[in-house]
């Protein structure tokens, strides 16, 4: 027997001998003694939860008590029942984690970019999971200053991430923030470039998000409240504890968010609150720093828009009157929106997403037919096109553009096909230089891979983009293995972009699939209101109808087809194996938003409050109904399911644990099939993972084995 296979064989063993261990001996969980290989079942305490005089009864309520010792026994009993049912996956599991690292330059640096005499980058080394952050003065072949080293700083921690940083304008204070739990609660820590030394003082429960004022003692900083909302910018000097730090904004509105940072210009500290539906921003000069804080334009209802700075003015993205939104400009002595002047209409088939500023150009990012493209504008009005990056199926974006007087723009450009680039273009010649390409190690040929997009109609004849990619040579015979990611909320757009980690499947002869669903921003802004609030169930039919075009396509059938979401994608996935449960071969859930009425109920959890434009307010009867007609947990029934993978992190601050663990827990009384139903909680992370880059592999391994364990791929 091979030594891998030992290795499979003591691990099975350990987790059958765990699986019974936990079942036999906590009261969460009411399971036979002698079926070590029986999932664990969640006991059923009935809660009443009435609103708007409906009462419904939830059996599982009680999992939401995070320091309960039963709630804590059942999700590891979970745990050891996915270990132990797959278990025989475990020598694939390894294959796949080994071929998804082989692929990645392990010693590795990103593309420098310049900002007030230095240049900044970051670094990876073998094997280590962190990377480094490094500048350089003066020039790239200088003496390498390290700043941060993430893998020294998380030693000791399960978890740990270093969110965002800040350089002072002398150069020799930065201030950086640590999360350590993965609730994203972050401490801010200031460290003296010049001698190494990490100030004595730390800031605890921001939101990791800072901005400097130009006398180089004066920082600013967001505080989170009990619903980790940030809702307070607090002016901190660096002589003082953070106890006595000024509040110069407080957002009392729970369903706005408030934020700071700093202009291109470095001439301004912004405020921003921002709701779904509304924003606001304030300003303060960055040189006098001590003063109060002007107001830009006060929040208007349905309004939205953001601000950045040029010389004399404001430029000002929005939609009012523009649902697609334009760019403005106004002085910044007269701020408020009756002093507001166009620079780019509003136009119904384009989405202005962004832009950036140049002493000579103005570079747009536009969303037309479900692609970004960036359009390069000179202030002269002599030039005006579009860069051309000629596939199908793409993502470009504009990178680190911090100076204004220069006619290079920096952008990153991938699709299915093309690793993560980053690009120098010459706005003035039009010459692009490639400046780095992810290198993909083992051999990596494009041309061995074939993308397309597809228009689907759905239920009510709207034509919904699907992006895909497979090996060339595939044959549409209807017994292609397909995966169908999709998400359809917030207005987040999925666009096309490459994974070295989706080799893995490819070359097994999976085809990977985005569904480009109503709920994001693809095809415009219609495209996001279309899929929210009273219209959200579009979101979940769009989906549907391109799994049921793809297999009418003969790409796939319902044995090979697999739906796969993650928060709010975990949503649809919930709700699409409900209304379609025959539809799928295989379910993959992660961190899902399942228990959506009562959460949205709950205003002691985080985000609930700043969702009711994206969700609806159950407080209201109307959307109480809606929500309720389609939460996945609420709507599970009696009927056979495809097989399920579920994960969850225990400190997720986004979607807590309890969601995934009672729809698991609910699944299992209701379902009428024999198929693998498993929950996989993170003890140890929350919404996002794993943070190191080589442990997350290993969640991306499992996913793909538990498919190709329901294809009769283990070997």
């Amino acid at each position: 027997m091979k030594k891998s296979s030992l290795k499979s064989l003591n691990f099975t063993m350990k987790s059958i001998f765990y699986s019974s261990l936990i079942l036999l001996s906590f009261s969460g969980c009411d399971q036979p003694k002698n079926e070590a290989m029986q999932p664990p079942i969640a006991q059923q305490k009935p809660q009443e939860l009435t609103k708007h005089n409906h009462t419904r009864i939830d059996n599982y309520y009680w999992l939401n008590e995070r320091e309960n010792p039963d709630v804590i026994a059942y999700l590891e009993a979970e745990n050891a029942y996915t270990d132990t049912a797959l278990a025989h996956t475990n020598e694939l599991q390894h294959e796949l984690y080994d071929e998804m690292l082989g692929r990645i330059k392990q010693t590795d640096i990103s593309v420098p970019f310049k900002r007030n005499g230095y240049y900044y980058y970051t670094r990876y080394e073998e094997g280590k999971e962190y990377p480094i952050y490094c500048r350089k003065k003066g020039n790239q072949d200088a003496e390498e200053e390290i700043m941060l080293n993430g893998n020294e700083m998380a030693e000791g921690y399960a978890y740990f991430q270093i969110g965002g940083w800040e350089i002072s304008s002398n150069n020799n204070l930065l201030a950086f923030s640590v999360d350590t739990v993965s609730r994203r609660q972050y401490t801010i820590y200031i460290k003296d470039l010049a001698t190494g030394e990490i100030y004595p003082e730390s800031i605890p429960n921001t939101s990791g998000n800072m901005a400097w004022g130009n006398d180089n003692t004066t920082l600013f900083y967001s505080v989170k409240d009990e619903t980790l909302r940030p809702y307070k910018i607090v002016r901190h000097m660096l002589e003082d504890t953070y106890e006595k730090d000024e509040v110069v904004f407080e957002e009392n509105d729970p369903t706005f968010y408030a934020f700071v940072f700093k202009t291109k210009s470095n001439a301004y500290v912004m405020i921003g609150s921002v709701s779904t539906l509304s924003a606001e921003y304030r300003f303060i000069d960055a040189n006098t720093p001590g003063k109060d804080f002007k107001m830009v334009q006060e929040r208007q209802p349905d309004m939205l828009y953001g601000v950045d700075h040029y010389k004399n003015d404001f430029y000002i993205r929005s939609n009012l009157n523009a649902q697609n939104f334009r760019l403005m400009k106004t002085s910044i002595n007269a701020p408020t929106m009756e002093n507001w002047k166009e620079v780019i209409p509003h136009r119904e088939e384009v989405l202005l997403e962004d832009f950036e500023i140049f002493n000579n150009y103005l570079v747009v990012s536009e969303r037309q037919k479900g692609l970004l493209n960036l359009r390069v504008m000179s202030w002269d009005k002599k030039q005006d096109y579009y860069l051309d990056f000629g596939e199908p199926a793409y993502t470009a974006y504009t990178s680190t553009n911090v100076d204004f007087d220069t006619d290079i723009l920096r952008y990153g450009y991938t699709s299915l096909t093309t690793p993560n680039s980053v690009f120098d273009f010459n706005m003035v010649d039009k010459t692009k230089t490639l400046l780095k390409q992810q290198e993909v190690l083992g051999g990596y040929n494009p041309d061995d891979y074939q993308s397309e997009r597809l228009y689907v109609p759905s239920h009510d004849g709207v034509m919904v983009p699907v992006s895909m990619v497979y090996k060339k040579g595939l044959e549409k015979n209807g017994k292609n293995t397909l995966v169908l990611y999709g998400y359809g909320s917030y207005g987040a757009s999925m666009d096309a972009y490459f994974s070295s980690t989706r080799l893995s499947l490819l070359d097994r002869g999976f085809i990977w699939a985005i569904a480009h669903i109503r709920g994001g921003e693809e095809l415009g802004r219609q495209w996001y209101e279309d899929g929210k609030l009273l219209n959200k169930k579009n979101t979940f039919y769009d989906f549907i109808a391109c799994g049921e075009y793809l297999i009418d396509q003969k790409f796939t059938d319902s044995e090979h087809l697999f739906a796969m979401g993650g928060s709010a994608g975990g949503l649809l996935v919930g709700a699409v194996v409900n209304m379609r449960p025959e539809l799928w071969k295989g379910v993959i859930a992660a961190v899902p938003f399942v228990d959506v009425v009562t959460t949205m109920l709950d205003e002691s959890i985080p985000l609930t409050t700043g969702e009711y434009d994206e969700w609806g307010n159950p407080n209201e009867k109307e959307y109480y109904d809606y929500m309720l007609s389609y939460s996945p947990y609420d709507n599970v029934k009696h009927t056979a399911y495809p097989a399920m993978l579920v994960t969850t992190g225990l400190h997720d601050s986004q979607v807590q644990y309890w969601e995934p663990a009672k729809w698991v827990a609910k699944l299992r009384a209701y379902k009428t099939d024999d198929n693998l139903l498993l929950l996989k909680t993170n003890m140890d992370f929350g919404h996002g993972g794993a943070s190191g880059r080589f442990e997350r592999l290993k969640e991306t391994a499992l996913e793909y084995a538990f498919m190709m364990n329901e294809l009769g791929m283990v070997k």
